[in-house]
């Protein structure tokens, strides 16, 4: 059998290292490819099942309409709670955003655009009162929460279309105000998907 020499010294033969090197790699195979993806997968489903799941948001009838974390469009109908703007309608493929400069004329007409349209639907709120973060794009494009006065500022709106007293919907939103995580990162915000879920089953009643 043929053997390696490495400075004089006789090693183990070429055979054997071979050997070695398979059956590592059939073991580093076992470990890393089944072992670790079962125990992971078997304690996220155990520990926390609803996030290992895709954090998925069921209608009272149990029927699946989307994901907490990955927001939609409803700026299609303005009894309800719109969220922010996306450059990739909520695909959650294809997350990202242009990326556009200030300055960019196809960033400017698409504001422009977004301001025009929120005077349409909300005559009654001076464009003062918009929020910036309602006319902006997410870094992701799939931000499913705006901030608590971004959902205020649509209450006359959706008070007129519904019914529904401001009173009231002050409350929802407020009730599905989000603190700071640990009290400390990030801030305040509210789910679009949670609250209008809430919302459409008031309307329902």
């Amino acid at each position: 059998m043929s053997t390696m020499v490495h400075e004089g010294q006789e090693t183990r033969p070429r055979g054997a290292i071979l050997w070695i090197a398979l059956r590592a790699g059939v073991l580093f195979t076992v470990l890393c490819g089944i072992i670790y993806p079962l125990v992971s997968t078997g304690l996220a489903q155990t520990l926390f099942p609803d996030q290992a799941n895709g954090s998925l948001l069921k209608d009272k009838e149990g029927n699946v309409i989307g994901s907490e974390l990955i927001g939609q469009s409803f700026s299609g109908d303005p009894s309800y709670f719109h969220g922010r703007v996306s450059s990739i309608d909520y695909k959650g493929e294809a997350s990202g955003s242009n990326n556009y400069a200030p300055s960019n004329s196809a960033l400017i007409s698409r504001v422009q655009a977004s301001i025009a349209q929120w005077q349409q639907d909300n005559p009654d709120v001076p464009i003062q009162e918009l929020p910036i973060a309602l006319i902006t794009n997410s870094g992701s494009g799939l931000d499913p929460h705006i901030t608590p006065q971004s959902a205020l500022v649509q209450i006359a709106r959706i008070s007129k279309l519904t019914g529904i007293s401001a009173v009231e919907l002050e409350s929802l939103v407020s009730e599905f105000t989000e603190s700071r995580d640990l009290g400390v990162f990030g801030e305040k915000r509210v789910n679009v998907l949670k609250l209008n879920l809430v919302l459409k089953e008031k309307l329902e009643k």
